[in-house]
C-alpha cells in the first residue's frame, strides 16, 4: 500500500502490503504538519462565500451544515445489488442489450436449477428494458436534455439551399447541470468557495487552481462593486469542446474545482450540448458565406444554451455546495479549453492569426499588443470588412457569444493547451518533423539518411522499461500517433538524436522539453515562472538553427508555437495549464460521445448518444446522492452480511492483508547477498560508527544460513511529481519492478532514487542512482527489516550535461572489476529513475534487446 509519512512530510516507499515505516528516520518524530503550512493567505474581502439559508439569508459561520437525509432505500433500485449491477453492465461494461438480457437469462436458469424449478427470477430485472426504465426513473439528476430546432431567417440567397435549412441542437439546462455538479459531496475538501492569494514566502505568489489566480480575483472585485454581491460565491464556469465531423459537443465544469477533480475523469466535467455543423455540396463548402453561416450558428446556438446563466451573473442565485452548506452564486463565464482551430473559431479571428493578440501571421516569433472585446468592438466599427480582415485579422461576420453575457472577453479566456500546443503541435508536428527533414537535408544520399532514421528508431526502441512509459518497438516507425505517444517519446526521444544532429539542435530541443516539464506542474510560482520565461527565451534564440540549416528558410511563425509567449501571462491568470488543458474534454469526449457512438446502432447517432448521456447523469447523481446517506460505504457483500448479521471476519472471496514469505536462496545469482545483510544490519545498529566497507566483516552481525527472507518482485514508490499527471494532492504514485523473468520472457530490474540522508531531508547531491536486484524482508532480533539489494551508479561528470541537460551516470566499478552492490532500506528509495544510454556514434544492432540496455551501456 502507497502511503505519505504525516510525520516528516514525505514520501516512501512499500513492498506490497507492507505498512511499516523505517524506525531510524523517527527516532525524533517531528510534529505533523499539513500540506501548504508556512503560506500566507489573503482571501477576496466582498466575494467571500458565506453561509445562507434556502432562501438566501444570511447566517453565522459556524452553523453545521444540514445533515443527509435519514434514508436508507435505493429507490428505484430494489436495492444495492442491483443498484451496482446495473452500474456495471451499463457504465463500466457497457455491455449491449443482447449481451445483457443473455446475462440475465443465465442467472435465471441459474436460479430455476437451485430452486427445482419452483422461481425462475434472476434477482435483478426481466430484461435489459427494464433495467433501463428503472435507470430513467431515478430522480436524482433529472435534468433532461432538450432538442430545439432553428432556422436562419435574415437575407436569402436563392443558391444557399443551406441558409433555408432547419438545423436540430440538443443541450441540457445549464443552470440545472452547475447546481447539480455544485452540491456533489465527492467534491468537498477540492471545492474552492473564494477567490485568494497565496504566499509561500513574501513576494513570492503561488499559482495552482483557478480561484487562486489573478482571473478570479480580478473578476471578482467588478461584481462586487455592486453592493448586492457581497457575501456571495464566485461560480466560475469552465467551458471546452472538442469537434466531431457531425457536431460540436460543449462541455462545462466548474472553476472552484481542484484541477485534479477535473483531470480525475469523473463528473468534475460534464457534456451540457452537441451544437449543430451545417452541411452543403462542394460548391459552397469553401464559400465566405457557408463558413460565416457555420461560425454565427456556432456561437447563437452556444449562447442559446448559455442563456439560463445569464440572470445569476448579475443577482446571486442559492445553491448547495459540496460541503452541505447553502451560498449565494454568481456565475462567470473563465477560461475556455480549445485546440487551435476552436480557438480561431470561437474568437473570431481569421487563420494563422493569433486569438490572443494582433500579432500578424508573419509576425508569429514575437508578442503583439493584446486583443480585448472594446478594442475589436471599436475596430469592427470603424474599419470594413477588408481592412478588418487583412490588417486586423478580424472577421466581421463574427460575433462571439461572449457578446451577450457581462464581463465576458472570448480573447482573454482562452486559455493554454499543453496537448495540442506543446506536445502534439510544438514537439511532434515540428520539432520531430524539423530534425527528420534535416537528417534527409544533410544525408550524403537519400540511403545513408534512412540508415540513420532507422539507427534513431532503434535507439528508442532500447529505451528501459519504464512505470507508465509506453514501448516503440519500431520506434517512431508507425502511423497512429495520440497525445500518449508523444508524451512517451518526449522522455526518449532526445538522446536518441543526440550525435546525428548539431549541438544547437540537441540543445533546442532540450530546453523545449524543460519549459514543458515546468509548465507542467500543478503549482507555479515566482520562481517556476521566470526559470519558464529564461527557458523559452533560451528555446527561440537556440530554434533559429532549423532556418540557418534550410529547413525553416521562410522562418519560423506558427500559431502553436506562438502560444508558448502567453503561457507565463495565462498562468498568473488562470493557474496552472494541467487543470485546464483539453487533454481532460478529449477524456470526457470518450465517454460522452464515442462510446455511446459505438453502442448504437448508427440510425439517428445522436438521439442515442444523448439519451446514453441522460443515464449516465442519472447514474451518477444517483451514485452520488446514495454516497451522500452514507448506503455505499462497504462492498456490496461485506454491507448484504453485515445487514444479516452474518459477518465473521473477512468477506467471502477476499483475503487479510497478510505476506507470504519464503526462504531466499541468496546464493542463487546474489552471492554476497548475506555479507551486505550483515553490513546492512551494522550500519542500522551503530549509526555512529560511519566506517562503510571499511568495518570488517567479523564485526558485523552474524546472521544464520538459514535465515529466512521474504522475497518480492515489486514495490510502490508515492512521491509529489510537480510536472507529472497526478492524484488528488499532488501525489503520484509508481511501481518499481524487480522480476528475474518479466512476462515470462527476460528479467526486468528498474532503476531508482535512493536518498541516503539519515534525516530523510533532501539537499544537493544526496540522490543516488541505483538498480534495484532484489526487494526482500526479514526479521533480526524481532524486528522486521524491509529491504532491497541495489547496484549502484556514479556521477560520470559533476554537472548535467551541456547539450541535453541531463545528468551522465555509469555504474560503480570496484577494483576487482566487480559493479559495486549493497542492501538498503526501501524507505530510502524516493522514485524510479528513468536511465537512457549515452549512445554517441554507436550504431544499434539489429537484433538489440532493451532489457540488456542497463548492462550493455
Amino acid at each position: 500500500m502507497a502511503r505519505w509519512c504525516n510525520l516528516c512530510q514525505k514520501s516512501f516507499v512499500t513492498h506490497h502490503g507492507f505498512t511499516a515505516h523505517n524506525r531510524r528516520v523517527h527516532k525524533n518524530p517531528k510534529p505533523s504538519l499539513p500540506l501548504g503550512q508556512g503560506s500566507t493567505f489573503r482571501y477576496h474581502p466582498h466575494l467571500n462565500a458565506r453561509l445562507c439559508d434556502r432562501e438566501g439569508n444570511f447566517l453565522p459561520a459556524d452553523v453545521p451544515p444540514l445533515l443527509p437525509d435519514d434514508i436508507n432505500d435505493f429507490a428505484p433500485f430494489e436495492d444495492q445489488p442491483s443498484f451496482e449491477f446495473a452500474e456495471l453492465l451499463f457504465e463500466k461494461m457497457h455491455s449491449s442489450s443482447p449481451d445483457i438480457n443473455q446475462l440475465l437469462r443465465i442467472l435465471s436458469a441459474k436460479r430455476v436449477i437451485q430452486t427445482n424449478g419452483q422461481d425462475s427470477s434472476n434477482g435483478f430485472f426481466a430484461s435489459t428494458d427494464t433495467m433501463y426504465d428503472t435507470i430513467d426513473d431515478i430522480d436524482f439528476g433529472n435534468f433532461e436534455w432538450k432538442s430545439i430546432k432553428v432556422r436562419y431567417t435574415g437575407p436569402m440567397d436563392p443558391d444557399a439551399h443551406w441558409m433555408g435549412e432547419e438545423y436540430e441542437f440538443h443541450y441540457r439546462d445549464i443552470e440545472q447541470a452547475m447546481v447539480d455538479l455544485a452540491r456533489n459531496a465527492e467534491f468537498e475538501g477540492s471545492w474552492d468557495y473564494t477567490p485568494f492569494e497565496e504566499y509561500p514566502t513574501e513576494n513570492n505568489r503561488c499559482f495552482s487552481n483557478l480561484m487562486s489566480a489573478r482571473f478570479a480575483w480580478k473578476q471578482a472585485d467588478k461584481i462586487a462593486q455592486d453592493p448586492a454581491t457581497h457575501g456571495a460565491m464566485l461560480f466560475p464556469l469552465i467551458l471546452g469542446v472538442d469537434k466531431t465531423t457531425e457536431f460540436h459537443p460543449v462541455y462545462a465544469s466548474a472553476g472552484n474545482l481542484a484541477n485534479s477533480m477535473r483531470r480525475a475523469h469523473g463528473e468534475g466535467v460534464i457534456p451540457i450540448a452537441f451544437l449543430p455543423i451545417p452541411k452543403t455540396v462542394r460548391q459552397h463548402s469553401d464559400s465566405a458565406a457557408f463558413r460565416a453561416f457555420k461560425k454565427q450558428l456556432y456561437h447563437d446556438a452556444l449562447a442559446h444554451v448559455l442563456a439560463p446563466l445569464r440572470p445569476w451573473m448579475t443577482t446571486p442565485r442559492v445553491i448547495r455546495c459540496p460541503d452541505g452548506h447553502y451560498r449565494r452564486a454568481i456565475f462567470e463565464l473563465s477560461p475556455f479549453i480549445a485546440d487551435y482551430p476552436e480557438q480561431v473559431y470561437v474568437s473570431g479571428v481569421v487563420s494563422h492569426w493569433c486569438p490572443k493578440c494582433r500579432a500578424r501571421p508573419t509576425e508569429l516569433e514575437n508578442e503583439g499588443p493584446p486583443r480585448f472585446r472594446e478594442h475589436t468592438e471599436c475596430l469592427m466599427e470603424t474599419f470594413d470588412a477588408p481592412t478588418l480582415w487583412d490588417v486586423f485579422g478580424i472577421d466581421s461576420n463574427v460575433v462571439p457569444f461572449t457578446y451577450r453575457f457581462p464581463r465576458a472577453d472570448i480573447h482573454e479566456l482562452l486559455s493554454p493547451d499543453l496537448l495540442h500546443q506543446l506536445i502534439k503541435g510544438t514537439f511532434k508536428d515540428h520539432l520531430v518533423e524539423w530534425v527528420t527533414q534535416y537528417i534527409h537535408l544533410t544525408a550524403e544520399s537519400e540511403a545513408e539518411a534512412k540508415r540513420i532514421m532507422d539507427d534513431i528508431d532503434r535507439r528508442i526502441a532500447a529505451a528501459p522499461s519504464f512505470p507508465g512509459l509506453r514501448r516503440f518497438p519500431d520506434g517512431r516507425n508507425f502511423s497512429q500517433w495520440t497525445g500518449n505517444n508523444s508524451k512517451a517519446l518526449m522522455k526518449v526521444y532526445l538522446p536518441a538524436i543526440t550525435g546525428y544532429v548539431p549541438s544547437q539542435v540537441s540543445e533546442c530541443i532540450a530546453n523545449f522539453l524543460q519549459f514543458c516539464y515546468l509548465a507542467r506542474r500543478p503549482s507555479h510560482d515566482t520562481r517556476t515562472l521566470h526559470d519558464m520565461e529564461v527557458t523559452l527565451a533560451k528555446f527561440h534564440e537556440l530554434r533559429r538553427i532549423f532556418e540557418d540549416v534550410g529547413v525553416r528558410p521562410d522562418g519560423i511563425s506558427l500559431p502553436r508555437q506562438h502560444a508558448l509567449v502567453h503561457y507565463i501571462r495565462s498562468i498568473r491568470l488562470f493557474g496552472s495549464p494541467n487543470g485546464l488543458c483539453s487533454s481532460i474534454t478529449e477524456s470526457k469526449h470518450i465517454v460522452a460521445v464515442k462510446r455511446p457512438w459505438r453502442s448504437s446502432n448508427s440510425f439517428h447517432p445522436i438521439q442515442q448518444i444523448v439519451s446514453f448521456n441522460t443515464r449516465l447523469s442519472k447514474m451518477a447523481a444517483a451514485r452520488m446522492e446514495f454516497g451522500r446517506r452514507g448506503m455505499l460505504q462497504d462492498d456490496v457483500l461485506t454491507d448484504a452480511l453485515l445487514s444479516l448479521d452474518a459477518f465473521e471476519g473477512p468477506a467471502p472471496g477476499f483475503q487479510s492483508d497478510t505476506n507470504i514469505s519464503f526462504a531466499a536462496r541468496a546464493n542463487a545469482g546474489l552471492p554476497k547477498l548475506r555479507e551486505h545483510i550483515r553490513r546492512f544490519l551494522h550500519d542500522d545498529l551503530f549509526p555512529e560508527l560511519d566506517a562503510g566497507d571499511a568495518i570488517p566483516l567479523e564485526q558485523c552481525p552474524y546472521i544464520a544460513n538459514h535465515l529466512r527472507i521474504g522475497v518480492y518482485h515489486h514495490a510502490y514508490a508515492t512521491f509529489f511529481a510537480p510536472s507529472e499527471m497526478s492524484g488528488l494532492g499532488g501525489m503520484h504514485r509508481e511501481v518499481i519492478r524487480c522480476n528475474p523473468l518479466w512476462y515470462g520472457q527476460y528479467a526486468r530490474y528498474d532503476t531508482v532514487l535512493v536518498n541516503l540522508e539519515s534525516d530523510g531531508s533532501f539537499a544537493d547531491g544526496t540522490l543516488i542512482v541505483a538498480r534495484v536486484l532484489l526487494f526482500f524482508s526479514f526479521i533480526f532480533e524481532d524486528t522486521k527489516y524491509e529491504s532491497a539489494f541495489v547496484e549502484w551508479f556514479l556521477l560520470h561528470t559533476p554537472e548535467p550535461d551541456h547539450l541535453t541537460g541531463m545528468w551522465v551516470i555509469e555504474p560503480e566499478i570496484l577494483d576487482s572489476g566487480e559493479r559495486a552492490v549493497g542492501v538498503v532500506s526501501i524507505d530510502c528509495i524516493v522514485r524510479v529513475c528513468h536511465l537512457m544510454p549515452v549512445f554517441g556514434t554507436t550504431r544499434m544492432p539489429v537484433t538489440f534487446h532493451f532489457s540488456d540496455t542497463l548492462d550493455a551501456f
